[in-house]
């Protein structure tokens, strides 16, 4: 399992030491070893590696990796490049396509939001091959929680977006008055009907962080030549 190496390392460092994050530790070695789990181990902590505290703009809150083959790779709602877009990615595409004009990319790779800043952090880091929230309940809540109340600490201003009730349950951990925080249902087929489309959280986004001084978002997934 690769470590967490940047400046999340400090902040995350007592968790590690708790008895909770010694049982997790010991569940995921005996899953790893005996089963098939995404996303490979040592993508378990992209989302912290690929975005630096000190870098974050903004949070996305997803909930378990994807479980399909070859999809998971440590960023919510992302997947390979050479991977099909699954459909709650689309209907995200969609919403970022009617809100700010983007084009649908040919790709499901968000790591150049998670570069610009845009924490993709899944609130259970590891699945079961196949069956979904197989891994809800073994720690990995505990740690999560702890990530998401030290970005609450942080004194310049952060976009939370919380998409789908086990993201919105999260909200009470939020009472820094400095953050924005943006709910709507899920992009999923089953709930994306309900109000994610037309909740225009990427333009919301970049208005509060120009609003601040902050350099707004690039959410332009460019198209991989085939």
């Amino acid at each position: 399992m690769a470590a967490i190496s940047n400046d999340w390392l400090e902040p995350l460092t007592p968790e590690f030491r708790k008895p909770y994050y010694a049982k997790l530790y010991k569940t995921i070695l005996t899953e790893y070893n005996s089963r098939l789990i995404f996303p490979a181990a040592d993508d378990i902590f992209n989302a912290f590696n690929f975005t630096p505290l000190s870098k974050v703009k903004v949070v996305i809150l997803g909930q378990d990796p994807y479980h399909g083959d070859g999809q998971a790779h440590g960023l919510c709602f992302s997947v390979k490049p050479d991977v099909d877009i699954p459909p709650s990615l689309v209907n995200i595409y969609t919403e970022l396509h009617e809100d700010l004009g983007c084009y649908i990319p040919n790709n499901g790779y968000l790591k150049k939001w998670a570069d610009q800043g845009v924490l993709l952090l899944n609130t259970v880091l590891t699945v079961r091959a196949h069956q979904a929230n197989s891994h809800r309940g073994i720690g990995w809540e505990e740690f999560t929680d702890a990530a998401i109340r030290v970005l609450n600490e942080v004194e310049r201003p952060i976009v939370f977006i919380l998409w789908g009730r086990p993201a919105q349950m999260k909200k009470t951990m939020l009472n820094n008055p400095k953050h924005l925080i943006l709910e709507a249902p899920h992009p999923s087929p089953l709930s994306a009907y309900r109000g994610f489309f037309g909740s225009r959280p990427f333009s919301q986004t970049n208005n509060f962080l120009k609003e601040h001084g902050i350099e707004p978002i690039d959410w332009q997934i460019e198209n991989i030549p085939s």
